[in-house]
């Protein structure tokens, strides 16, 4: 029998003031908190468009607010809530929760608008096919996905996290395991002002100034 897929989206309730803070420059608090509402819905368009087993959004300890159970709803996401801890401890809590249920996990960031249903069945495809881990490696020195076939936890403990090294310690770390690595095309996040220039080739993302309310102070 095949093993099932389940995507796990990694996210957090759109408020402003708490989502997406180095945007807040350029975009003010609510800006920056309504672009990031659009973003998470193109990420759970993008999970379930790729025909995984299940998705579920995992949000961190901040409230899940009545728009965020309304737009799982309409992606028919379920919704979990993140460990306390750092990034590793919480992405690998979420992915071994998953691997308990008998099922691969692909667990992907809610701002990386690049990434592409097809990218993500590419993804379940190897993972199903043996390969240990699988990387969507992102051009800020990070990555927008990862899928493990079993728990991992030295990819996660001790990483340094939000720095442009982390891409290349999890390689360094994969081949000293001997891991069998497979990695998707590269992407790119939103976290920066200077990000905000590649969202129009999104085509689900095109006009987003227009979607959303720039704080006039800005």
């Amino acid at each position: 029998m095949t093993a099932p897929i389940h995507i796990i989206v990694f996210g957090r309730s759109p408020v402003s003031g708490e989502a997406k803070t180095r945007l807040i420059p350029a975009l003010g608090p609510r800006g920056s908190a309504e672009l990031y509402s659009l973003l998470l819905e193109h990420a759970l368009a993008t999970a379930s468009a790729a025909g995984a087993d299940r998705v579920t959004l995992w949000l961190d300890a901040g409230p899940v607010t009545d728009d965020v159970r309304a737009l799982a709803s309409r992606h028919r996401c379920g919704i979990a809530v993140q460990v306390p801890g750092d990034l590793g401890l919480r992405m690998h809590d979420a992915l071994c929760r998953t691997l308990q249920s008998a099922a691969l996990p692909l667990l992907m960031g809610s701002d990386v608008p690049a990434l592409t249903p097809a990218a993500l069945q590419q993804a379940a495809m190897l993972l199903r096919a043996g390969r240990d881990v699988i990387l969507a490696p992102a051009e800020d020195g990070g990555y927008g996905l990862i899928g493990v076939s079993r728990p991992l936890p030295a990819l996660f403990e001790g990483m340094p996290w939000s720095t442009d090294a982390v891409l290349a310690e999890t390689r360094r770390r994969c081949e000293q395991d001997g891991l069998g690595l497979a990695e998707l095309d590269w992407v790119w996040d939103v976290d920066e002002p200077a990000d905000l220039s590649r969202l129009d080739d999104i085509p689900e993302l095109a006009g987003w100034r227009q979607r959303i309310r720039i704080d006039a102070a800005v």
